[in-house]
């Protein structure tokens, strides 16, 4: 009878229970954090000296674009990093929703069994007991009862359970959300950065139209620049490293038959011109292709990479060994995608277009060598 007595008054326990479970305040809200910003860099100290000490403009484009580079790259981790926090943000809102369901059916489970409880009334659980008819109908009638409190029990502590994780997620969830902000705000920083930078580069550029001087030296540097380029070609072509694995003749075969190394039209061709922009005349030993930033730049022949890195006045950019004292050249590259030593077929890709080392603008600088002779590419290419 005590064990009766005791199933009883377990079920006032539980009553007494779920009403305290019930009366529990929702979890505060949290604070709202606010956003971090990173502070800028300054370039402007590069572009006081070029006024000042009339400093090289390759140079100093070299040093814009360089660091343009460095936060273009910067700019993609932290997209990553954003476009990470935001799926982060959505599993975290997912998961908090599944665990806010799971804790309502609960939540309505114990609320029917506190209503029959309610309805039973204080002694309902002794009047069970009580009306038994027989010793056997009595413990049969204790057992029922003790499945219910049972089955009330296991309620009680899995909506505990639930709640305590329904709260752990929604303060996991705030701090996705926080880290969400902050890289967002870093994101926007970054790109920021970067137009500033680029904006640097062009008030280089227009800081040379119409001034002599600096146009003369512009052209100067540029001829500097091509005969490095030369030199540098002629060293790969006298260097005894083994040639790509092409077939005596395979390159020169291909003339007016190649496929342009870039989806766009020629915007300066070979030879000696006057630039529109600046004023000035140079021989110019290759063409320009007017692309879009990022257009994927391909191989124009089987080849084996020589060069790949940064020169000066050509930006971004990649020479490829074609056999025979045959080179291409692709240069003002916003990525190269290749490396020293590389064997690629023709319309394997190289990189994308970019304006390093561009004074005007997303271009393509494509030229084709044999030897330290520079071949017109539009003969090349196919009608």
């Amino acid at each position: 009878m005590r064990r009766h007595l005791a199933i009883a008054a377990g079920h006032a326990v539980a009553t007494a229970a779920l009403c305290a479970l019930f009366a529990v305040p929702a979890p505060a809200q949290n604070e709202e954090l606010r956003e971090l910003r990173e502070a800028i860099e300054e370039s402007r100290d590069r572009l006081d000296r070029y006024e000042r000490d009339h400093r090289g403009l390759l140079e100093t484009l070299e040093a814009l674009d360089q660091s343009a580079e460095a936060m273009g790259a910067d700019l993609r981790r932290r997209r990553a990093e954003a476009s990470a926090a935001r799926e982060a943000l959505a599993e975290s809102e997912a998961a908090v929703g599944g665990a806010q369901r799971r804790l309502s059916l609960t939540e309505a489970a114990l609320r029917e069994r506190a209503l029959a409880l309610y309805q039973a009334g204080e002694h309902g659980a002794m009047q069970v007991l009580f009306s038994a008819t027989s010793i056997r109908d009595i413990v049969d009638r204790a057992q029922a009862l003790q499945i219910l409190l049972d089955h009330d029990q296991r309620l009680i502590r899995r909506f505990r359970d639930e709640r305590r994780e329904l709260a752990r997620l929604r303060d996991e969830g705030a701090r996705v959300a926080e880290r969400r902000e902050q890289a967002v705000a870093r994101l926007e920083t970054r790109r920021v950065a970067l137009r500033q930078e680029r904006a640097a580069k062009r008030e280089v550029l227009e800081g040379i139209r119409g001034d002599r001087a600096r146009e003369r030296s512009a052209l100067a540097e540029l001829e500097r620049a091509a005969r490095a380029l030369e030199e540098t070609l002629d060293r790969l072509d006298r260097s005894a490293r083994p040639a790509p694995a092409t077939p005596p003749g395979a390159f020169a075969a291909l003339q007016g038959r190649l496929d342009h190394p870039v989806d766009g039209a020629i915007a300066r061709d070979f030879g000696r011109s006057t630039d529109d922009e600046f004023h000035t005349q140079l021989f110019h030993k290759g063409v320009d292709f007017e692309a879009e930033l990022g257009t994927p730049v391909r191989a124009v022949a089987p080849g084996r990479v020589r060069f790949a890195g940064w020169f000066r006045g050509y930006g971004r950019l990649v020479i490829l060994d074609h056999g025979d004292r045959f080179f291409t050249v692709s240069g003002h590259l916003d990525r190269i995608d290749v490396a020293v030593g590389d064997d690629l077929l023709a319309a394997d890709p190289i990189g994308t277009v970019g304006e390093s080392g561009s004074l005007v603008g997303p271009r393509l600088y494509f030229e084709i060598r044999r030897a330290d002779e520079a071949l017109d590419p539009s003969a090349w290419f196919a009608p």
